[in-house]
């Protein structure tokens, strides 16, 4: 009988080892290998297909110049803010990883998709969390045509992969794969080695046959993909869908995209027919009160290939405590304490001893420095109680010398600006436009005490 073979993979990086310690040497994080038991003694792992490459052919050597470049059609999902944050659409051979935290829509934006694409091409969907009858009653609630999508209830991936080569399916979706496993492998589902190879798995399928493969993953409570590193490798595109537990928003961002530009955010409204989708969200974003309260001031953020408009809200309080609060909300805590060095370095305003809040409204991350003029001169209106213009949009990045350095697509965030009737705008100096937008006075500074001096 053959020994079975015993690794560490660290669920971090994805490095493995032959045995286990506290922390992994790659990449330094601790308690984060798990044991990976392949058995090659099983009758399973007798029957694997012999690993001839990743895409099922052999290796051939060419020059560069050789390779035949052709138009991959993509298959458009009806839905353009899915399509948008995937680059275009789906792409045939494609493998697809949508994450997210329980009750974001995952499974519900999966089915309203197929559903639709069913009525043209063959789809597939794998459940394996729940019944085919739940998932039946989840779309006659969405009033979804189920007249054309085929469905099985299976977790193990050889049986779907022998479904999938019966059916032929253009698109499969795989809900999810932390309840997959395959029969060679001794470990539970949702382990490690089950996850990994599972998907490793699913995911030679779909090169070989050109399905369009849709994987569901579950989000730890840190926020991040459970299962290994290596699984967000192995994949083309990686999807997070985010929810925010005050609003009925949620957003698509997707952090890997072979096929299209990262980071692209697409905005859905949850509602009793499903997830509809956001085609204006910055006018969502921008419902703001008659009268502007000191404290509230709209940047634009970049996301992905269009600007999105934001209010950046922020509250300046005498602080009760030896120990000043700084708290944030979308932002990043650690900027917010530098920024407020800065302000009182060059700007001359001490806030050492009150309380700082940071909000962004909507439930939006903002993580480029793009806003940090914004937050900083917000900030400024409500220490000294006086609010700012409601016509009044505020972008720019602040060094640590206190200069006001210029921002990527400049001119395209002022058009975005115009469009929603702002007509004064504070923007870095070298992002000054070269003809004069009608309508909108454009002011440009290159240190923060200049912009300070504008208020």
């Amino acid at each position: 009988m053959a020994k079975r073979k015993t690794a560490y993979v660290c669920t971090e990086c994805g490095a493995d080892f032959p045995k286990w310690q506290g922390q992994c040497a790659a990449c330094g994080a601790w308690n984060t290998l798990s044991e990976f038991v392949t058995d090659p003694s099983t009758p399973a792992a007798g029957r694997a297909a012999p690993r001839t490459g990743f895409a099922g052919e052999l290796a051939a050597v060419q020059r560069l110049d050789q390779i035949e470049l052709t138009e991959t059609p993509r298959i458009t999902t009806g839905i353009g803010e899915l399509d948008r944050v995937l680059g275009g659409g789906l792409v045939p051979g494609s493998a697809i990883l949508i994450g997210g935290h329980p009750g974001a829509g995952k499974s519900t934006l999966l089915l309203q998709t197929l559903c639709r694409l069913a009525q043209q091409r063959s789809c597939l969907y794998i459940t394996g969390e729940e019944s085919p009858a739940q998932v039946a009653m989840r779309a006659e609630r969405l009033q979804l045509p189920r007249d054309r999508l085929q469905l099985a209830a299976e977790t193990d991936v050889e049986r779907i992969i022998e479904l999938a080569h019966k059916e032929k399916p253009a698109i499969l979706v795989i809900d999810s794969i932390q309840v997959m496993y395959l029969a060679a492998l001794q470990s539970a589902p949702g382990s490690v080695a089950q996850v990994r190879e599972s998907a490793a798995a699913l995911t030679r399928f779909a090169k070989q046959s050109g399905t369009v493969l849709m994987l569901v993953g579950h989000v730890t409570k840190d926020g991040t993909l459970a299962g290994p590193k290596v699984l967000e490798h192995m994949i083309d595109c990686s999807l997070m869908l985010e929810d925010s537990t005050d609003s009925r928003f949620r957003t698509l961002r997707g952090l890997k995209n072979r096929f299209g530009a990262v980071n692209e955010l697409g905005v859905f409204a949850m509602t009793g027919e499903g997830l509809k989708e956001v085609k204006n969200p910055s006018a969502i974003f921008l419902n703001r009160a008659e009268e502007i309260a000191s404290g509230s001031l709209v940047t634009i953020v970049w996301e992905g290939t269009r600007p999105l408009l934001v209010e950046l809200q922020a509250l300046v309080d005498q602080s009760h405590f030896g120990n000043p609060r700084r708290v944030c909300v979308g932002l990043e805590q650690n900027r917010l304490a530098m920024l407020l060095a800065v302000l009182h370095r060059h700007g001359g305003i001490q806030v050492g001893d009150q309380d700082v809040f940071a909000n962004v409204v909507g439930g939006v991350k903002v993580m480029e420095t793009g806003a940090d003029l914004a937050l900083l001169l917000a900030i400024v209106s409500s220490f000294r109680d006086k609010a700012l213009p409601k016509e009044l949009v505020v972008f720019g990045e602040v060094g640590l010398s206190g200069e006001i350095r210029p921002v990527p697509q400049g001119q395209d965030r002022l058009s975005e600006a115009a469009k929603h009737g702002f007509r004064k705008a504070i923007i870095p100096r070298g992002n000054s436009p070269r003809q004069p937008l009608a309508g909108m006075e454009v002011i440009a500074v290159a240190t923060l005490a200049e912009a300070l001096e504008h208020l």
